[in-house]
């Protein structure tokens, strides 16, 4: 492996990886893993080029074909530009599609400091406050029967985390479908589904905080009843931006 990969002291690095390679357990999906987290941690620089075909092939223990598919899936994801007969370089992180499932999995798996979801509780907190200020501007008495509904299971669960979380996602869920954003929504589901796969996003909340996201769902709801946008957009953002202050672990707050 040339000297660009082997200048390192961290063990989790993909390119140091070499004796966890055994060639016949090693699938396509997870070149690409590794390769979208190499660029991603930037063991791999911004500008760099990639080891050639064969180096990588000998590295991860799979054919030249596995690996030129896998570097044509990382290029889709923006991460890498291939030029014939230069070879592939590594992109600038704004040409990445942080939206891919795969990288922002690596993104979230590699964020020591807690800064991606610090910025996903912003977006979040931005599309979801629009969607709540739709469904008030719009809804009818089937759309808020639905949604007090969705709200009453809250109530009824809250005795029980795993039921009151997935009525707390489906109040959500409500929201967003009613508002008929669906860009807004397909984006803010992507990014919530990554994000509840992160152990340092679901945290074990106490009984107290499940009573504080009723209330903060409760106000939600009222301002949606009322036909109050703003209200409503507040009251969606302060929640989501407020959960996410609760979960997360001080130990770890950006400097």
């Amino acid at each position: 492996m040339n000297d660009l990969l082997r200048a390192t002291d961290s063990p989790a690095r993909v390119f140091d990886r070499q004796s966890a390679r055994t060639p016949v357990s090693r699938l396509g999906v997870a070149v690409v893993h590794d390769l979208v987290t190499a660029v991603i941690t930037a063991e791999i620089a911004e500008g760099a080029m990639l080891p050639p075909e064969i180096e990588l092939s000998a590295h991860f223990g799979v054919s030249r074909t596995v690996i030129r598919e896998s570097i044509k899936r990382i290029e889709e994801k923006g991460l890498v530009a291939v030029v014939q007969g230069s070879g592939t370089t590594v992109r600038a992180r704004e040409f990445w599609n942080v939206l891919d499932p795969v990288v922002l999995q690596v993104m979230l798996e590699n964020d020591a400091s807690l800064g991606v979801l610090d910025d996903l509780a912003i977006v979040r907190g931005a599309l979801e406050g629009a969607m709540a200020a739709a469904t008030a501007g719009r809804r009818s008495e089937e759309e808020l029967a639905a949604l007090r509904t969705a709200f009453g299971r809250m109530v009824e669960t809250i005795d029980h985390e795993d039921e009151y979380n997935e009525a707390d996602m489906q109040f959500h869920l409500v929201v967003m479908n009613q508002s008929q954003i669906p860009l807004a929504e397909s984006i803010t589901r992507t990014l919530y589904s990554r994000a509840r796969e992160s152990a340092r996003f679901t945290t074990n909340p106490s009984k107290d905080v499940f009573h504080q996201t009723l209330e903060e769902h409760r106000r939600v709801l009222e301002a949606i009843e009322q036909g109050d946008s703003a209200a409503a957009e507040a009251a969606m953002r302060a929640h989501i931006l407020d959960a996410w202050q609760r979960r997360r672990q001080p130990t770890s707050r950006k400097p």
